[in-house]
C-alpha cells in the first residue's frame, strides 16, 4: 500500500463509523394511531414489559440499531435486557417482542398492526409510520 493511501483509508473508516453514530433513532407507531407522542419513560416502560399500551416490534438481536435503542431509550445493555424478558418468559407475565430483520419490516409490521410499536432509523421514515419520539 502506497503511503499516502493509508491515512486516507483510515479517515474513511472513520467517516463512515461516525455516520452510523450519528444515526438518528425514531420510535414510531402505525400512521393511523391517535398516539402522537410518547416520553422515553413510556416507550421504556413497553419495551421493558412494563406497560402494555403498545405492542413492542424490535429489530434483530445484536444490530447496532437494537443496541443502540435499548442503551439510549432504556439505559440497559442487551444482557440486560436479555435477563428482564427471560424472568418475565419464566414466570408467565411477558412474551419479548416479536424481533425483525430490517427497519422496512418493521414498518409493515407496524402498519400490519394498529396497537405496534417499534423503532428505526429516521431516515426510513414514510407515510406508513407516524414518530411519536425522536431519540437523538
Amino acid at each position: 500500500m502506497k503511503p499516502g493511501l493509508k491515512p486516507l483509508l483510515v479517515t474513511v473508516v472513520l467517516s463512515a463509523l461516525s455516520i452510523q453514530a450519528w444515526a438518528e433513532l425514531v420510535v414510531v407507531v402505525n400512521a393511523k394511531s391517535s398516539t402522537n407522542n410518547l416520553t422515553q419513560e413510556q416507550v421504556s416502560q413497553v419495551f421493558l414489559g412494563n406497560s402494555t399500551a403498545f405492542k413492542p416490534v424490535d429489530q434483530a438481536d445484536g444490530s447496532p440499531i437494537r443496541n443502540e435503542f435499548y442503551k439510549k431509550v432504556a439505559d440497559k445493555e442487551p444482557s440486560q435486557v436479555k435477563a428482564i424478558w427471560s424472568k418475565l418468559v419464566f414466570t408467565g407475565k411477558g412474551k419479548p417482542p416479536k424481533e425483525y430483520p430490517s427497519g422496512a419490516d418493521v414498518k409493515k409490521a407496524i402498519e400490519a398492526d394498529p396497537t405496534a410499536i417499534g423503532y428505526i432509523d429516521k431516515g426510513d421514515v414514510d407515510g406508513s409510520v407516524k414518530v411519536v419520539l425522536s431519540v437523538p
